[in-house]
């Protein structure tokens, strides 16, 4: 048998809408190591804290290709792992796996089917980066770029960026820029961020809405107008860079309701908003993969993460090997994995929030 720490959703948020660390508890178990055919033992390396988990968190997720999680039963999300005990032939014990639908447990029996295996060269080493800069995150940044954004390069093109520290929003930032993008602007919420932005990832403006005039900023910032919107946020913030856009388009996941202003600003300049999943192109994920591996291997792309040890109490938060250092001071933050996720949505991280769960031996 096998002691197996786990989380399980506990409640759902409040009226207020934003989740607290008490939505979850820990609990501890046991697992039954006998393997059916096909099936893997895995440890868990890491696991993927992201946003779109709020939405998983309500009994309707708003998106059909969501399940929301279930009241008293153990969360899922994006995880790696390496394979301890296999029956099932392509996978091999010692293997690094991964899977976007991971229990957020220590240990786990999963169906090998379901799982992809990687190749650990492609990030140095740093297994993280599959759950980030070569995950569903640079995934989604590299596609809405670059397909959806209609970067093109000698166009002398100015991109915005919001949501610009954080694990989407840094590596969209750096693609637009590698893509041919002239200017590329970035807003986010701290005087640290924004100095990351400039200094390390080659943004050449950044633009904190806490403190400062965005319409004002981004009309000094982008004085021919705004080419393209990487949408993070939603809100205020995305109506004042829809004002400055001159073409092109605006990519967005879950795109929030617009005012009747706002839309009219759409129409008028002839803008396109869409709606995209990077899941439409699974069949492009080696080309995509392999491009930002070559960047990350390279050094033309840095990767920000904000990593925190232990599914429980087991350490404190530090910066991953390949992690820039800037990493700002947050009192909410703590070891605890359900933590970790509500400071995440309070923009506690910087870059992929990532939670260690056990170290990975080569």
């Amino acid at each position: 048998m096998v002691l197996v720490k786990r989380v399980v959703l506990n409640s759902r948020p409040g009226k207020d809408g934003a989740p607290e660390p008490g939505n979850f508890r820990v609990e501890e178990t046991t697992l039954e190591p006998d393997l059916e055919d096909g099936e893997v033992l895995v440890r868990t390396l890491y696991l993927s804290v992201d946003p779109y988990m709020r939405c998983r968190m309500n009994e309707d997720t708003g998106a059909d290709y969501l399940t929301p999680w279930q009241l008293g039963e153990r969360v899922d999300g994006g995880g790696v792992g390496v394979v301890e005990s296999s029956r099932c032939g392509a996978l091999s014990v010692g293997a690094v796996v991964t899977f976007l639908n991971w229990p957020w447990q220590t240990h786990a029996v999963l169906p090998g089917t379901a799982l992809r295996k990687v190749d650990p060269q492609l990030v140095d080493g740093h297994l993280s980066h599959f759950l980030g800069a070569l995950g569903m995150t640079g995934l989604t940044a590299f596609f809405g770029v670059r397909e959806q954004g209609h970067v093109t390069k000698g166009a002398k093109q100015t991109m915005v960026v919001s949501g610009a520290a954080g694990a989407c929003g840094s590596m969209a930032g750096q693609i637009g820029r590698l893509d041919g993008c002239l200017g590329v602007v970035g807003i986010c919420g701290s005087e640290e961020k924004c100095r990351t932005l400039l200094e390390d990832l080659g943004f050449s403006a950044a633009i904190n809405y806490r403190t400062e005039d965005v319409p004002a900023r981004l009309k000094a910032c982008c004085p021919d107008g705004v080419d393209v919107y990487f949408d993070n946020v939603g809100g205020a913030i995305s109506d004042a860079v829809i004002s400055q856009i001159s073409q092109y388009n605006k990519d967005v996941p879950y795109p929030p309701p617009l005012s009747q202003e706002i839309q009219e600003v759409l129409r008028g300049r002839n803008i396109t908003r869409e709606r995209f999943v990077v899941l439409r192109y699974t069949d492009r994920l080696d080309e995509a993969l392999c491009e930002l591996s070559r960047w990350l291997r390279s050094g033309q792309i840095k990767v920000l993460e904000t990593v925190i040890n232990g599914i429980e109490k087991m350490g404190g938060t530090h910066v991953g090997p390949a992690a820039l250092l800037r990493i700002p001071a947050v009192s909410k933050i703590s070891p605890f994995l359900p933590d970790a996720f509500c400071s995440m949505m309070e923009g506690g991280n910087v870059g992929k929030q990532i939670v260690k769960i056990s170290e990975w031996k080569e």
